[in-house]
């Protein structure tokens, strides 16, 4: 992972931090092996999980900043898609932060929560859940928790 593997929870920031963003890399596989290498759970469990929420805040708020016509014309996205899109965002709102963690699809669903403008303060909470979550579960995974 880039080495930072060796940075213990610094590393374990950094590399949550980035994964959470468009970076395509595996903040799990990263986590396991800094919380092998440290056993602590518990400060491995705040890190990850601040480290993580706060990338798909950064990425919601990338998405938040998004325009339509920028979509359209760069990306070559219908407005239909558009539109059908943000029907699927009305109808589950900020609920989809949850899944925030699920590798790859989550960072494109935390862009669209921002892009289709979800309520800003229930987004943070529940991606904060989801993420500390995600890490709690790895944490009982490696009998450490």
């Amino acid at each position: 992972m880039f080495g930072l593997e060796n940075l213990g929870l610094w590393g374990l920031f950094i590399g949550t931090f980035l994964a959470a963003t468009v970076l395509p890399f595996s903040s799990d596989v990263l986590y396991l092996a800094i919380l092998a290498a440290t056993k602590d759970p518990a400060g491995c469990l705040l890190v990850g999980t601040l480290g993580n929420w706060l990338g798909s805040v950064l990425t919601y708020w990338i998405g938040w900043a998004g325009r339509w016509e920028w979509i359209e014309k760069w990306l070559k996205v219908k407005p239909e898609t558009l539109e059908k899109q943000k029907r699927y965002i009305d109808r589950y709102g900020v609920w989809l932060a949850l899944i925030c963690w699920i590798p790859i699809i989550g960072d494109i669903v935390a862009i669209a929560l921002g892009f289709y403008k979800t309520r800003p303060v229930w987004t943070m909470i529940l991606l904060l859940i989801g993420k500390f979550a995600r890490f709690l579960v790895w944490n009982m995974i490696y009998g450490l928790f």
